[in-house]
């Protein structure tokens, strides 16, 4: 999703260091920067680099406090959308199933989708906080319970290529995003190319 479908760094930052002041924490502020660099990754390694001087127990309160309330946050405000999510989300699903997996805590994506009224066009979502399994398992989970004969994962970091080579699925890079694949694949430089690419890549 982040670097993909929207850039929600800002938001994020704001609601956490809103959260860690409001638990009571004098801490030095979270930045977009911070946000950024940590994008992708499970929450429990996010919480680890951003409070590594915290006790384990007090680490996994704080972050399931910041999880929860940056979920209403973005529900209530939203992030930054790219360009032509939903106009290319509509043309993709006259020939495609659309799902989301992520390596977000509980009730994210439903938060993005709440905000930007997209649950029509998402027929399957899973992620990191439901089961606390590897961007890997949860895209060959998703595409077992959807019984598909193939598929292709959209991400924009390293992780996510990783991440859909260890589910035996094809990959297109969002160029646009955050990060950089070793390899040389697939790649679209703004959303609305996606699904030229996709059908050079499944059909």
């Amino acid at each position: 999703m982040d670097g993909t479908l929207w850039d929600s760094a800002a938001e994020v930052a704001e609601s956490w260091n809103e959260t860690v002041k409001r638990a009571g924490y004098d801490r030095k502020p979270i930045t977009v920067k911070d946000i950024q660099s940590v994008m992708g990754k499970t929450m429990d390694v996010i919480a680890r680099i951003l409070f590594p001087d915290l006790e384990e127990g007090e680490r996994q309160k704080l972050l399931a406090q910041c999880g929860e309330e940056e979920n209403e946050y973005l529900r209530i405000h939203g992030a930054t959308l790219y360009p032509d999510i939903r106009r290319t989300m509509e043309q993709l699903k006259k020939k495609y199933h659309l799902y989301i997996v992520s390596n977000c805590q509980s009730g994210y994506i439903e938060a993005f989708l709440d905000y930007y009224k997209l649950h029509d066009l998402i027929e399957d979502t899973e992620c990191y906080g439901n089961n606390e399994k590897s961007k890997g398992e949860n895209i060959a989970l998703l595409y077992r319970r959807n019984a598909l004969d193939d598929a292709v994962y959209v991400g924009d970091i390293q992780g996510d290529y990783d991440a859909s080579m260890d589910a035996g699925v094809k990959f297109i890079h969002a160029a646009y995003g955050f990060g950089t694949i070793e390899d040389k694949v697939p790649e679209i430089h703004k959303f609305c190319e996606l699904e030229n690419v996709a059908d050079q890549v499944l059909l």
